[in-house]
């Protein structure tokens, strides 16, 4: 498989060069050259197979030769060494745990992914790869637990000073190793901003090699399709019209889950949960995509003002705003109707949801008022206790702490102050 670049003013590149880059040289997002649907058969027979093959199936055409199969088969079932369960709360309404990876969020699929495919390429070269990723809260985590102690590869994270919650900054600033943290005087979009500044400097991209480990990054993007397919095994059986809510930040996720609708999962319909960072619910309405400034919310990993990977999901279906709108909704939540829906779930379905999630439930409920009939499911794309004081205040109740939580609350957080991109340059090439 071959990619193109999405400013369509750089040669194609292999799916080695992509993840090694990161970013094409006209600064623009890789997108794939083909996307074969999968037979059928495979849907129909998806109750007969694993995770770990489903899996399989649906990367193969978008890694190949580059990685044979034997190679592939290993890499996906060490990414998957964990469960992906939905749980039912009503008639219309289910949420797909995505939590139960090593860092309790969803993102452990895409950097234990990405992490392994990078090693694999690596491993016969002597030059090193700085992997740069700007995290507005469980990136920095995932992609630190997923590369720690790779081969040849260094990881620097850059992350808010205050904006993370107090575990997600332990888990990203305590492990060590190949693994350094950045905390920022500023916002997420202010950490992306020097992580693109970083690429597009020539001084410093000819003295080592940079690539991301955000969601830009092919490798990390891709394999979030997998989630939907797991979905859709478990609840095929039970519900024709299957929908999902999902929280959305940086459009990564959702992203994927059009990708795995192109391939042929039978999904309808597509809902963009946003927190106040809207910009995608005013596009819908207004046709004007307009990037705005990030504001703070309980559900900071969502706290994204210019999300990157929308431009691929105008890609998935042409540029065409009608077809857009037939596959996508998109709702907007303010952080009092968060914590109210956190302690609605709470109180009638017994079930406790982080910030996030919340907000996915809401896209699902403003959903169905007008689509009665779709079974809705909102993705729960962090353990609870990663937001542990904004969780114990609305439920009223002391949350236990799952041993991937504890195992990181004692250690003592590792982390340089950055305010500019000099300081992020100069930090790099010392």
């Amino acid at each position: 498989m071959n990619y193109y670049s999405l400013n369509h003013k750089a040669p194609n590149s292999t799916f080695k060069n992509a993840v090694i880059k990161g970013l094409a040289p006209d600064k623009g997002l890789y997108f794939p050259e083909s996307i074969t649907p999968l037979p059928k058969s495979f849907f129909d027979k998806i109750d007969d197979l694993s995770y770990s093959e489903i899996a399989f199936e649906a990367i193969k055409q978008f890694v190949a030769p580059e990685i044979p199969e034997d190679v592939l088969k290993t890499i996906v079932e060490e990414t998957l060494s964990f469960d992906f369960p939905v749980v039912k709360l009503n008639d219309n309404i289910s949420t797909l745990e995505l939590f139960h990876g090593p860092t309790m969020a969803f993102k452990d699929v895409g950097a234990r992914f990405m992490a392994r495919c990078l090693g694999y390429f690596n491993k016969n070269n002597d030059k090193e790869v700085t992997v740069l990723v700007a995290t507005s809260g469980d990136t920095g985590g995932a992609v630190a637990n997923g590369f720690l102690g790779v081969k040849g590869v260094n990881v620097v994270i850059l992350y808010p000073s205050g904006k993370v919650s107090e575990i997600q900054e332990k888990q990203l600033t305590t492990l060590g190793q190949n693994i350094k943290a950045l905390e920022v005087n500023g916002t997420f979009d202010d950490c992306q901003a020097m992580v693109k500044t970083a690429f597009l400097d020539e001084s410093l991209t000819s003295q080592m090699q940079l690539t991301s480990a955000n969601s830009i990054n092919v490798a990390r993007w891709l394999p979030q399709l997998f989630y939907f397919m797991f979905a859709y095994k478990q609840l095929h059986n039970q519900y024709d019209n299957i929908v999902f809510s999902v929280p959305s930040g940086n459009f990564g996720n959702i992203c994927a889950g059009m990708m795995a609708q192109k391939l042929g999962l039978p999904i309808k319909h597509f809902v963009a949960s946003n927190n106040v960072n809207n910009v995608v619910t005013r596009y819908l309405i207004s046709q004007l995509y307009e990037p705005k400034p990030s504001i703070q919310t309980i559900s900071n990993a969502m706290d994204v003002g210019a999300p990157s990977n929308f431009i691929r999901i105008q890609e998935i279906y042409k540029n065409d705003f009608v077809t857009l709108k037939e596959n996508l909704s998109s709702f907007s939540f303010t952080d009092e109707e968060t914590k109210a829906a956190m302690l609605e779930i709470f109180e009638n379905y017994n079930y406790v949801a982080d910030p996030h999630g919340a907000v996915g439930y809401l896209g699902c409920k403003s959903y169905l008022n007008e689509n009665p009939d779709a079974h809705c499911v909102f993705l729960e794309t962090a353990h609870p206790t990663k937001f542990l004081d904004v969780v114990e205040n609305v439920v009223k109740e002391e949350q236990p702490l799952p041993e991937q939580i504890q195992s990181v609350m004692g250690k003592e957080k590792e982390a340089v102050i950055v305010s500019t991109y000099q300081d992020l340059k100069d930090f790099l090439l010392n």
